[in-house]
């Protein structure tokens, strides 16, 4: 029985492909197709396809995060696995061949989730508000197996101003410790490296090209143990990230119109959904937007469809022919132009924005913040001596503010997104596959179940 590894390498196109030759080589003894993905083009809902076969529309991921109505709260980057509905790919398998094991190395709805390893970035919360980097896995024993030998797991280099290689390296590691240790017949290994740059800058910009290079370096030790094992690879990637230049505000025309409401605590600005007419969860370059009143939705869908930067507006029979008729999403669901994406931002004033608004804080935002990925670009110096001071206090066990994140400059400095199903072929998601007994030319995000379960059972 050959074991299975399956990358998912963030962000991953054939233009980027060009600059990666040991990953390009997975492909050369199997082959290479054109990848299918699903709308929203983003991480948890495709992930979510991937590993079910299902549409957003039947498991229910219907983006990064969505308005609970059931708890008034907007809530994105949740981590319990029956979040996602559906026959998960290691039921599938498992109902073929009893004992069948499965490692997942961060990949999303992670925790709860019935494989037999698990390792997830999840920080410390301390009782008095500080964050530490570390990771959650299953059997905890794993845990100290894994810091021991790599370090604790660097949060602050898997997300915000200093994301980058080191985040990747780790988990690329840490799959390979799980695989020598522990031998799964399934190991899902997921790498973010390339979602960095590429928002930061923009596909065009050679830093990212730069960063393909730098991620198949450190992709080489894990390939070479796979290939030592005769473990079957596969490497996918979500969506393909493209230029954009413009930010929509979507909720701050919400606002001026009188669709959401806001409340306010020590002079800040919160947004109000128990009392909003409407309002949008943004999503990159897709925004659910949640009409508390039936009756008001034909007006909201005028005023989006009428906002610069948007390019569709999809009510429920759009919602249907896309896949995304389900109960989580919002009433309406925005489509950007593909030069634009969607902020979350609702306040008419910066001194009127809630403090987690400069901070990266992936839980607190109703809404995704690339912005995130930068040191404020009105203040660069400023906020890299913030971030000083911080880590100075938190090595000393105090609480700190990492408040180093630029608003509405922050979100003008964008310069890549994702989110709407691919244009361009060369932008476009792709598969490659070490195993040439499963080629084709083109797969669908909804066959990559299938296709898995094959080559995992053969």
């Amino acid at each position: 029985m050959t074991s299975l590894l399956v990358l998912d390498v963030v962000g991953l196109t054939p233009r980027l492909l060009a600059h990666m030759p040991r990953l390009r080589a997975v492909a050369d003894g199997g082959f290479q197709a054109e990848l299918g993905t699903v709308l929203p083009a983003v991480t948890c809902s495709v992930q979510s396809t991937f590993l079910t076969g299902a549409p957003p529309a039947e498991h229910g991921i219907v983006g990064n995060g969505w308005y609970f109505r059931d708890l008034g709260e907007v809530l994105l980057w949740r981590q319990h696995n029956a979040l996602v509905g559906g026959d998960k790919l290691w039921h599938a398998a498992r109902r073929e061949r009893p004992g069948f094991t499965v490692a997942n190395v961060c990949w999303w709805y992670a925790m709860g989730a019935d494989v037999d390893w698990t390792v997830t970035p999840r920080p410390i919360y301390h009782a008095d508000g500080r964050k530490d980097p570390d990771c959650y896995t299953y059997p905890p024993e794993l845990h100290d197996e894994l810091t021991s030998a790599l370090g604790e797991f660097p949060l602050f280099t898997y997300w915000g101003p200093g994301a980058g290689i080191a985040s990747s390296t780790w988990i690329c590691r840490a799959t390979e410790k799980v695989m020598a240790d522990h031998d799964p017949d399934l190991t899902l290994a997921y790498l973010p490296h390339l979602d960095y740059d590429l928002q930061r800058y923009g596909p065009s910009d050679p830093r990212s090209a730069a960063a393909a290079a730098e991620l198949d370096g450190v992709l080489a030790p894990l390939l070479d143990a796979a290939a030592a094992r005769g473990t079957t690879v596969v490497a996918l990637s979500e969506y393909g990230i493209t230029d954009v230049s413009r930010p929509v505000d979507v909720n701050r025309t919400l606002r001026a119109e009188g669709f959401l409401r806001v409340h306010t605590q020590a002079g800040m600005e919160y947004l109000d959904p128990w009392t909003s007419r409407a309002f949008a969860v943004a999503d990159h370059q897709v925004a659910h937007v949640y009409v508390a009143d039936p009756a008001d939705v034909p007006a909201v869908a005028k005023l989006c469809a009428s906002l610069p930067g948007v390019a569709e507006v999809l009510d429920e029979e759009g919602k249907r022919a896309h896949g995304l008729d389900h109960s989580r999403s919002g009433e309406l669901v925005l489509l950007a132009e593909p030069d634009a994406w969607f902020t979350y931002y609702y306040w008419l004033d910066d001194a009127r924005a809630p403090d987690f608004a400069r901070l990266v804080e992936i839980h607190r935002k109703p809404g995704y913040d690339p912005a995130e990925l930068f040191f404020d670009p009105q203040d660069v110096l400023g906020a890299k001596r913030r971030a000083g001071v911080a880590l100075l206090r938190k090595k000393v066990g105090m609480r700190y503010m990492m408040n180093v994140v630029g608003l509405d400059a922050g979100a003008r400095a964008v310069r890549g997104s994702h989110g709407l199903l691919p244009r361009d072929a060369a932008d476009a998601p792709v598969l490659l596959c070490s195993d040439p007994s499963v080629t084709a030319e083109r797969f669908e995000a909804t066959d990559v179940k299938d296709l898995l379960l094959r080559l995992a059972l053969s």
